[in-house]
């Protein structure tokens, strides 16, 4: 009978062992700064993280939107003479806009860099699937409230991509308002059902006897 080689054996041993998969890191982009919040995710992705980011139309850029609208057109007129059909690809939505701002900021050309893109994925307001997941955070160093100064003019991405061809402002705006709603009646539901369990609490306390209610209060539920 063949014995199995040292080599074999550490082989089979690598297969068995489960592959680590980090978990999905949820963060919500409102009132970040653009650059701040694109460096910080660029360097998660390169140390193996899977982020999905949500809410791209509120990030925030330095600057009027006037200065910024202007920047942006300049941006659009390039392109390439022989066959412009080549590049440079101009990208409206905002999400986009942030997933190529973070590319700029990845070794994208290498495995290591294209890994790390492929882990990053951007939406425009919040998913469903986003929302029943739950557990979104933010970038602290990266808000605008702890960045700038309060009278430090800015821009909201989504309103400058909306002068220069994004066309889903207005359902994006949509859906968000129609999941802020259904987000308003779940947590007024929830909350009738707590002050109904405490109401009942009380009425169930009044009717036990003091030994009883001394020894529940003892553990901490009278």
């Amino acid at each position: 009978m063949a014995v199995p080689t040292r080599r074999a054996v550490a082989r089979k041993q690598r297969k068995n062992v489960k592959r680590h998969r980090p978990d999905i890191i949820v963060i919500d982009l409102k009132d970040h700064v653009l650059g701040r919040a694109a460096a910080v995710v660029a360097k998660q992705l390169l140390l193996g993280k899977k982020i999905t980011v949500v809410r791209c139309e509120q990030l925030n850029i330095a600057g009027t939107e006037i200065r910024n609208k202007i920047k942006y057109l300049q941006y659009l007129r390039k392109r390439k003479l022989s066959n412009p059909t080549l590049g440079p690809f101009h990208h409206r939505s905002p999400a986009d806009v942030f997933v190529r701002t973070v590319r700029s900021m990845l070794p994208r050309y290498t495995k290591r860099g294209m890994t790390a893109l492929h882990h990053l994925v951007a939406y425009e307001g919040i998913p469903v699937n986003m929302v029943r997941a739950g557990g979104r955070c933010v970038i602290p160093r990266a808000q605008r409230h702890l960045c700038y100064r309060k009278e430090r003019a800015y821009t909201v991405l989504g309103n400058m991509c909306k002068h220069v061809g994004w066309k889903y402002s207005d359902i994006v705006e949509k859906l968000e308002a129609a999941r802020k709603e259904k987000s308003t009646r779940y947590y007024k539901k929830q909350e009738g059902l707590r002050n109904a369990w405490a109401s009942a609490r009380k009425d169930a306390v009044k009717k036990m006897a003091a030994k009883d209610v001394e020894v529940l209060k003892k553990f901490g539920y009278a």
